[in-house]
This record gives C-alpha cells, structure tokens and sequence, in this order.
C-alpha cells in the first residue's frame, strides 16, 4: 500500500521566485532565506518521494472570482506553468499523477469531502516557489522535476474560506486515501502559504514573530488543539494573508501520530524574516 514518509510546510513568496529566475539567490539580503533550504535539498534527495502531494492556494491564475473551489484535486497528466503577468517562470512543467489523483478524489469525496475535479489547470508561484526552494533551480529545457506533483488548491483568497479544523479533518481523510492505494508508493505531503503577512490596507507590511513562532510549536506538538483557532485570529495576529496557514493543517493532519501513530521527527526548522513582505517559516517532519 501507498504511504505517507513525511510532511513539508513551507512559505511560498513569490518574490523568492523572482530572486531566483535573476540570479539575486546569492546576494546578501537573499542568502539568509535560501541557507534555511540547503539542508532540506539535501534530505529532500536522500529522501526522494514516489509522489507529492502539494496543498498551495492559486493566485487567481487557473481560478478567478468567476469561479472559487472550495477544494480543487490536481488529476491532469500535466500542468502548465501559469503567466502571472510577466510570462511563466522558466521552470520545467509539472508532471501529474492521474491514477492516484483520482484514487485520492473518488476516496475523499466518499469520505464526505466535496473536491472539485480539475482535469487542466496551469499552476503559479503558490505551487513553483516550495517545489524551486526544495528541488533547486533547474535549468529548463534540460531538466524535469524529480518526481509527479498532485496539485491541491484551496481557496484562501475569498471569504468564505475552509476553517482550520476543516482542512486538519481533509489532512486525515487524504491519509486514509493515500494509504488505501493498492502500490507501495512513498508520498510526501506538503503544506505551502503563510506566515504572517499583510499585502494592503492600514497594516500592509505587518510580520508577527511571536505567533509564527507559536504556530510552529502548536502545529508540532498538538495540531488539534491548532486546528481549532478560528479565522479572526489569523486575521488579527498574523495578517489578512496570514489565513494561508490552514493549508499547514492540511498537511499536519495527514500524519501518522494524528490517528494514533507515534509523533513525527522534527527533520528541520527555520525561520526567517523578511523575505520581500513576508516571515518565511520552514518545516520538515517525518513520520517514523
């Protein structure tokens, strides 16, 4: 049977992407963000995934106020890199994996979760940042990403949005999914978005290191009592696009110890601010 090996929770800002796609990585005010990844690129290798499955919200790219899934499954055998504006990062395109996507789909929808279906879908920063933060920057035409991406997009963006304890119970079904697949793949899942960040408006620009911090612990030690802060505390301590942290309880409630296994590994931590407007908060967690 298919298997969960580990989670990753990462931010996804998409001014990281720039630096990246100019060749800024290596200049002073960068460094300190991508030294918290060279480790991770690392494991990551050592550690190679039969498949991801990467929770991210789209940036009103492949989805628009015309039309806001709630929860939207991946189950293309590709997917194209969005243009936001400024054409496509040159990264490589991001190979699906149908059979389990829709496997994961037609388990979750029966486990009383309602998905939307996504057949073609182009992808943005919210899913090309974490995978180019672990993965390393490719050199496009003459790489592909080392392993199939299923692409998981929540709504984060209009209210109403999935609360917490939603998205922490999704985490748990994904896992039951996962884990009933009749091939013995190894899949990580990766929680992206946040931290706390505010785009516009009075506190544009705010960052809160005390509640980042807090999240990380809390989404460590007891995600269930995490999964229970409702959305105005998001809003109020960690910004108005703080509230992309649901997308972390995804991820943390598709761990093994949440249904009675034993506790994670804590692989690696780090944090950092700023990068751009943004805290970028960083974490790996295995299941053992």
């Amino acid at each position: 049977m298919a298997r969960i090996t580990a989670s990753v929770y990462t931010s996804h800002v998409p001014a990281i992407g720039a630096a990246l796609d100019l060749g800024k990585a290596g200049e002073p005010y960068w460094q300190q963000v991508f030294r918290g990844y060279d480790f991770s690129k690392q494991w990551l290798k050592a550690h190679k995934p039969d498949v991801v499955f990467l929770v991210y919200n789209d940036h009103a790219t492949a989805f628009s106020l015309e039309m806001i899934p709630t929860f939207a499954i991946g189950c293309a055998a590709q997917f194209p890199v969005a243009d936001e504006g400024w054409g496509p990062r040159p990264v490589p395109m991001v190979i699906g994996h149908p059979e389990l996507a829709a496997h994961i789909a037609q388990s979750v929808i029966q486990d009383d979760f309602d998905l939307t279906i996504v057949n073609k879908m182009d992808v943005d920063h919210g899913l090309t940042v974490p995978m180019s933060l672990m993965c390393g920057q490719p050199a496009v035409p003459h790489f592909a990403w080392p392993f199939p991406v299923i692409p998981f997009a929540v709504n984060v963006v209009q209210y109403p949005v999935p609360s917490g304890r939603r998205c922490f119970m999704l985490g748990q079904a994904i896992r039951r999914a996962i884990e009933s697949y009749d091939e013995p793949l190894k899949v990580q899942i990766w929680g992206t978005g946040g931290m706390s960040h505010q785009l516009q408006g009075p506190r544009a620009g705010l960052i809160n290191r005390e509640f980042d911090n807090n999240f990380l612990d809390q989404l460590i030690a007891d995600p269930a009592r995490l999964a229970q802060m409702p959305h105005i505390d998001y809003v109020r301590e960690a910004g108005s696009e703080g509230i992309e942290l649901v997308m972390w309880l995804i991820a943390r409630g598709a761990m093994a110890d949440v249904a009675g296994g034993a506790k994670p590994k804590v692989v690696h931590r780090f944090y950092h601010v700023p990068a751009s407007n943004t805290a970028v908060g960083h974490l790996i967690l295995e299941n053992v």
